[in-house]
């Protein structure tokens, strides 16, 4: 059963981190969106559509690997309704200069304003259509808190004025001084992101408790710690299903949060095989909010707990009733 709903529903915004998983394994398509192929998708079908037909927000993580053209993001301003919003993560430029070096071959790692414009003028479309949420900044574990830290993250939020950022810390030194960091992340107006994933000797600890300085935002990877660091493709680290029970905790903190700060975003990266589709729809759920949309079959079939939590067909016509009294479908 799903609870009476938040004081301020308006606030919590929950979906997932991206929407088009097209190959590997762990797929969407035949799950959450109808198979490829004629037969099942009719013309001019398209996922984000399909997909902000029953989430308000995604968190897009393709703008990591690349900065997106104006064009693309202005078509995902048009593909989506009034009050939907984006939260952009970061180009790895600005966050991982290792894996940046790797994949561009550059040797010269620094970040300059120019770049910060490039990224934040790829996502104007966006941003002037009203649905631009958050920016969020995923560093890496290497990434340790100390003083050049700090002076990088006071340079970064400054360049990217004008905008929601989130900052997502994994190594344990940032939760070793949590009041420090807290002192930090909200004297430079970010949110401070509480992250749910596997657990190791380095990683970051967190409370869950709101920041209530800023806003409130969450992410929750799974916890395959088994594939977080070994696999043989990145989406095994993504293949974990959150139990309704295991659900619990994040929908109490997200209802209490709700009454304590204005903004409150929620997104689901267990993403292989849909999972965080189903476990999103059953979090909305929980917190009373609507779960509105129409969803495959499929979806039950692998996730039973779906049950009268989604739709898998749509809603009977009213029925009219003539002035005989016999009961007429409209």
């Amino acid at each position: 059963m799903g609870g009476a709903g938040p004081a301020v529903a308006g606030a919590i915004r929950i979906g997932t981190s991206g929407w088009h998983y097209p190959t590997g394994e762990g797929a969407w398509d035949g799950i959450f969106y109808p198979p490829r192929g004629r037969r099942h998708r009719p013309r001019g079908f398209d996922e984000l559509e399909y997909y902000a037909e029953r989430f308000d927000t995604v968190e897009v993580n393709s703008t990591f690997y690349g900065i997106p053209r104006p064009s693309v993001t202005e078509g995902w301003a048009k593909r989506t309704p009034d009050g939907f919003a984006f939260s952009i993560k970061l180009y790895q430029q600005f966050t991982h200069p290792k894996m940046y070096a790797a994949s561009t071959g550059k040797s010269d790692t620094r970040v300059g304003r120019d770049d910060i414009e490039q990224f934040c003028e790829s996502l104007a479309p966006i941003h002037e259509s009203g649905k631009l949420g958050v920016l969020l900044a995923q560093f890496p574990p290497s990434f340790k808190n100390g003083a050049a830290a700090h002076d990088y993250l006071a340079w970064l939020i400054e360049a990217l004025s004008g905008h929601s950022v989130a900052v997502e810390l994994r190594h344990r030194s940032w939760s070793d001084d949590v009041a420090g960091t807290l002192r930090l992340l909200n004297g430079l107006g970010a949110a401070w992101v509480q992250i749910d994933e596997p657990k190791f000797r380095l990683s970051i600890e967190q409370n869950f408790l709101p920041n209530v300085e800023t806003f409130y935002y969450m992410r929750l990877h799974g916890r395959n710690a088994r594939k977080w660091w070994r696999h043989d493709r990145t989406e095994e680290r993504y293949d974990y299903h959150y139990s309704t029970a295991e659900l619990k905790p994040f929908r109490d903190t997200a209802d209490a949060a709700a009454h304590l700060v204005k903004r409150l975003y929620l997104y689901m990266n267990n993403h292989f095989s849909a999972k965080a589709v189903a476990n999103a729809a059953t979090l909305k759920h929980e917190l009373g909010l609507p779960v509105p949309g129409v969803y495959p079959q499929e979806m039950l079939a692998r996730y039973p707990e779906l049950e009268g939590v989604v739709r898998t067909s749509p809603e009977p016509a009213p029925l009219l009733v003539p002035a005989d009294g016999s009961p007429e479908r409209r």
